[in-house]
Parts: structure tokens; C-alpha cells; sequence
């Protein structure tokens, strides 16, 4: 194609070169049929000449002239090109290889043209990251983003500075989050405290906008220290009230002020505000006021709560005879003081030991139940059962000889770790608790050993009148199957019969070996020794048979001591 158009450009070259000689001809012709002389036809031939002449060289030359701007505009691109590609940091710029200079300045040109574009949205890009960074800056305290303001930046570098934004944005909505929540906690405090804003920090916080505030590190800080003071100073406050409150109460209670005027400070009771420390600490200045005035009354009221935390802490009489002031009968502020502290280390004995006293508590209810059942159990009046008592309380009795041992046990375990701790005995009335614990055993087994005795030597003198004046006639009130024993013989039977306790784990593995009870299970021959049948007959007799549940207890409680033999003779009499 490109030679298509050199052959155009050659063969209009050559059609000027022909016209211009046609026209030189034409000139010839011309001035010969006008008569021009030889002389006026060189001239005038000079004369075209040089006017063709004149006129190809102002054409050469504005050619000329278009050629060096070329070159000079394609020589300023290249060099921009290559300025551009640099401040851009994109690859070297390269020359196109074949192109005429026409298209190379055209192709430079937009090139230029683009990359202007580009570095111009960059720069743009760049200012407004810039303007970002330093309202985040000035809302948080950071230090702003290093990176040259005047020159372009790489497409990595605004990357990581959109990131960098990015993270500041978020930090900076966590941060607002955090001061709008500190300070609704804040105002909170100082409406619970009645106190306003004092400093110009506290001024900053509670009245300047959200927006405005500084929301750098120092002042979160600042913040949570302040809420932090805050808080420490509201729990003083409701621990002030708490105190007050407490005092109050005692001296109601030992004043035995009238519920009218209570109610009066009902609502000071509740909340912990300036005003209610106020108001509670006018009342406990009233209250000492009117302490000191009954003296006696109050003085006597601290004693029965003395007397009380006594008896909760299991205090020995010799413990309560060590407390001198309790029998004093000189009611003096002096006196009043004493059992004040007095009544103070009681309580805060009981409340450092409370759980040890709650499980003494606890065994002492169940062993006092436990000797009740088995006073019961004793008792030959309990076969007037009625409603099934009598199977509820051997059910109970059973249980409770169950539940003491690990009772016991638990309690051991916890008295072990408190002394270890504290590196002193826990006592109970005076004397260690375990120790405590199998005295009352012993206690139970001597007295049940002494029961056992006097039943032996009443029977045993029982049979010798017998023996001697022979059995008293009784008028029968009902006719009775032969061989079955009176309801009067079941009692005594039941009388003399003896009921096992349990063993304490103490006995054994915890105080030592104290010696094996007298009270021992029957033999399983002494059961079968009781179970009375008529002779000759297969068949319980019918009046046995209506009280199972009594023999069956018998047969369950018949004493070891007891000869199987007397048993049965004691039967053949009935």
C-alpha cells in the first residue's frame, strides 16, 4: 500500500515536471507570436524560472520546517514518556519500531496524554486519602500516614493506604462506640453520686459533642480510670449505706423503735445516693443518742443476742463464764461498748465456722431424733399402732442409723481441713467435736446397756414370784386360740427386747479402739426361736396373725442376752 502511494506521489511529480514543460512551450509559442525578441524571451524565461524556483523553496522549506517540529514534538514526548513512566513507576517507555514520524508523534501524544490522565487520578486519589487521614488523625491522636505528598504514588502504596484508612475508620467506630458507652456509664455514676462534672476532662466528656471529642488512646484510658473512680467511690457509698443500714437496724431492734418511725426512713433504706448517706447517718446519730438513754434496755437486748450466738456457736459454760461483763450490773457506756465488741466476735465467729456450725446443727437434729426413735422403739405402748406410725418411725429410726455415720464422716473431713488452716482444734462445747460426737455414743450405749440390765433384773424377779406364789388369775375378756400368748405377755416380751444402734464410725477408725458394745445383733436361732406356732397345727395362730407387724419387730429386737430357753418357757406359761 505504502508503495501504491510512493508510485501516486512519483507520477504527479512527473505530470508537474510535464506540465511545467508544457507550459514553458506554451510560454514559447506565446512570445513568438507576439514577436517577443531572443533577448526578452531569455528574460522573461529567467523570470519563470526563478519565480518556480522561489516557489518549490518556500514549499521545501515550510516542509522542512513541519519535519523539525515533528522530530522536536516526537523528542518532547519521548522524554515525558519517559518521566511519566518513572513518576508512575510503570516499565521503561520503548519506541515502536517502522512507524513514520507522522504516526509516531500521534501515537506518542496519546500516550502522553493518557499517562497525564493517570498521574492526575493518582495525585487526586492521593489528596483525598490525604485530607482522610488527617481528620482521622485529629479525631484519635495518630500519627499520619508516611507517605510523599508531592510526588506520585504506585498503585501498592495507595493500596496500603486505602487498607491503612480503612483500619483508622473502623478503629475509630469502635472507639466512638466505646466512649458512648463509657460515658452513658459515666453520667450514670455521677446522677447515682448526685456529683457534676469537675474537671475540664470530666467537662470535655459529659458536655462537649460526640464528634468533637479526642477519641486517642490517653483519653479512653482517662475514661475508664474515671469510671473506674466512679464506681469504687459508689460501692464505698453503698457500703457506707450497707453499714449505716446495719447499725440502724440493731439499734431498732434493741431500742425496739416503733415501726411508724421506721417506715418514716423506708425509702433511705433502699437507695445509696449524697442525700440517703445523709439521712441514714442523722438517724444513727439519733439512734445513739437514744441508746445512750436506755442504756439498761439496750444493754440487755445485746445480751439475749450474746446468749443466742452462744448457743448457735455451741459455747461451753465455762466459755460463757469467761465473759465477766455478762452479770455486770453497772449499765455504763463503758459496759455497752464491751458487749458491742463482744457481740461483734461472736458474729464474725460464726460466720467464718458457719458452715461447721450449720452440719453440728444438722447432726445434733438428727441424733436428737434419732434417741427419740429409739425411746419409741422402747416403748411397749407402741403396738397400739395406728395409721401405720409404727412402720414410719423403724423406716426413719433405720435411716437416720444410716445417715449419722456419713454425716460424720463429712463433718470430720471439713473439721480437718478448717483446723489445718486456721492451726487450732474446733471445738464444741468446750471439748473437740469429734470427740463430742463419741461421747454421746458412749453415752447412748452405757444408757441402753443400763435399760437392758434393769428389764434383765425385772424380768428375772418377775419369774421368781411367779415361781414362788405361782401366776395371778386374770378373768379372760376374750376367748384366745390355745398356745397363743396374752397381749400383755407380747408387751413384756417386747419390754425386755433390745434395739441395736449403730456404730459410730468414730468408734473405730477415727478415736481409736473404745471397745466393742455390749449391744449386739441376735443370732438368727434367736429369731426362729420366737416364731410360736400351736402344736400340731402348721398354721400361725389367728391372733398372731392379725399383729405380724408387731411380732415380726419382735423377732427383729429380741435380745442377745436372752436365753432361747427361757424364751420358750416363758411362752408355755402364757
Amino acid at each position: 500500500m505504502r508503495c501504491g502511494k510512493m508510485r501516486r506521489s512519483v507520477a504527479h511529480a512527473a505530470e508537474s515536471v510535464a506540465y511545467l514543460n508544457r507550459a514553458l512551450v506554451r510560454l514559447q509559442d506565446i512570445w513568438e507570436e507576439i514577436g517577443i525578441s531572443e533577448e526578452q524571451r531569455l528574460e522573461r524565461t529567467r523570470d519563470v524560472h526563478q519565480h518556480i524556483k522561489v516557489l518549490l523553496d518556500l514549499m521545501i522549506a515550510e516542509e522542512e520546517e513541519l519535519k523539525k517540529r515533528l522530530l522536536e514534538s516526537i523528542e518532547s514526548c519521548l522524554k515525558e514518556l519517559r518521566h511519566l513512566s518513572s513518576e508512575l513507576q510503570l516499565p521503561p517507555f520503548e519506541e515502536e519500531d517502522g512507524c513514520t514520524m507522522l504516526q509516531m508523534e500521534k501515537n506518542n501524544r496519546k500516550r502522553l496524554e493518557v499517562m497525564k490522565e493517570n498521574k492526575r487520578q493518582r495525585m487526586g486519589e492521593l489528596q483525598g486519602l490525604i485530607s482522610k487521614d488527617r481528620e482521622l488523625c485529629d479525631i484519635m491522636c495518630t500519627t499520619p500516614f508516611c507517605i510523599d505528598h508531592d510526588s506520585v504514588p504506585s498503585l501498592d502504596q495507595l493500596e496500603s493506604y486505602h487498607a491503612y484508612i480503612n483500619d483508622l475508620t473502623k478503629e475509630k467506630e469502635c472507639r466512638r462506640g466505646e466512649f458512648v458507652s463509657l460515658k452513658k456509664e459515666i453520667a450514670a455514676c455521677m446522677e447515682d453520686l448526685e456529683r457534676q462534672p469537675e474537671t475540664s476532662f470530666e467537662m470535655d466528656v459529659m458536655c462537649e459533642d460526640e464528634e468533637a471529642f479526642c477519641l486517642s488512646n490517653d483519653n479512653i484510658a482517662a475514661l475508664k480510670l474515671l469510671l473506674n473512680q466512679l464506681k469504687e467511690q459508689k460501692i464505698e457509698n453503698e457500703l457506707r449505706c450497707s453499714a449505716l443500714r446495719t447499725k440502724i437496724q440493731e439499734l431498732w431492734e434493741r431500742l425496739q423503735v416503733p415501726q411508724e418511725e421506721r417506715e418514716a426512713l423506708s425509702e433511705h433504706m433502699i437507695k445509696s445516693k449524697k442525700r440517703n448517706i445523709e439521712a441514714l447517718r442523722v438517724e444513727v446519730e439519733r439512734l445513739e443518742v437514744l441508746k445512750l438513754k436506755s442504756m439498761k434496755s439496750v444493754i440487755e437486748a445485746i445480751r439475749a443476742e450474746v446468749a443466742l450466738f452462744w448457743e448457735r456457736c455451741f459455747y461451753s459454760p465455762e466459755q460463757r463464764q469467761a465473759f465477766f461483763a455478762y452479770h455486770s450490773d453497772d449499765f455504763t457506756e463503758e459496759l455497752l461498748e464491751v458487749h458491742e465488741a463482744e457481740i461483734k466476735i461472736l458474729k464474725k465467729y460464726y460466720e467464718d465456722h458457719k458452715e461447721l456450725f450449720e452440719g453440728v446443727n444438722k447432726w445434733q437434729g438428727n441424733w436428737t431424733l434419732y434417741l427419740e426413735l429409739d425411746r419409741k422403739a422402747n416403748d411397749p405402748g407402741r403396738f397400739n399402732n395406728r395409721g401405720g406410725n409404727l412402720l414410719k418411725e423403724e423406716k426413719q429410726r433405720s435411716d437416720l442409723q444410716k445417715s449419722l455415720p456419713k454425716l460424720e464422716k463429712t463433718l470430720k473431713a471439713q473439721i480437718d481441713i478448717w483446723e489445718k488452716e486456721n492451726g487450732k482444734e474446733f471445738q464444741v462445747n468446750g471439748q473437740k467435736f469429734l470427740e463430742y460426737v463419741q461421747q454421746q455414743w458412749e453415752n447412748h450405749h452405757a444408757e441402753k446397756e443400763k435399760e437392758k440390765l434393769e428389764r434383765q433384773l425385772k424380768k428375772s424377779k418377775q419369774i421368781q414370784e411367779e415361781m414362788l406364789y405361782g401366776t395371778t388369775m386374770r378373768t379372760p375378756t376374750k376367748r384366745r386360740i390355745a398356745g397363743t400368748p396374752t397381749p400383755v405377755k407380747v408387751r413384756k416380751l417386747n419390754g425386755t427386747s433390745s434395739i441395736s444402734t449403730p456404730t459410730s464410725f468414730l468408734s473405730s477408725g477415727l478415736v481409736g479402739n473404745m471397745g466393742h458394745s455390749s449391744i449386739q445383733k441376735p443370732p438368727l436361732s434367736a429369731s426362729k426361736g420366737l416364731g410360736l406356732r400351736t402344736p400340731g397345727h402348721g398354721k400361725t395362730p389367728r391372733v398372731l396373725d392379725g399383729n405380724k407387724e408387731n411380732i415380726s419387730h419382735l423377732n427383729r429386737n429380741a435380745p442377745s442376752g436372752t436365753p432361747r430357753g427361757t424364751c420358750r418357757k416363758r411362752l408355755n406359761r402364757m
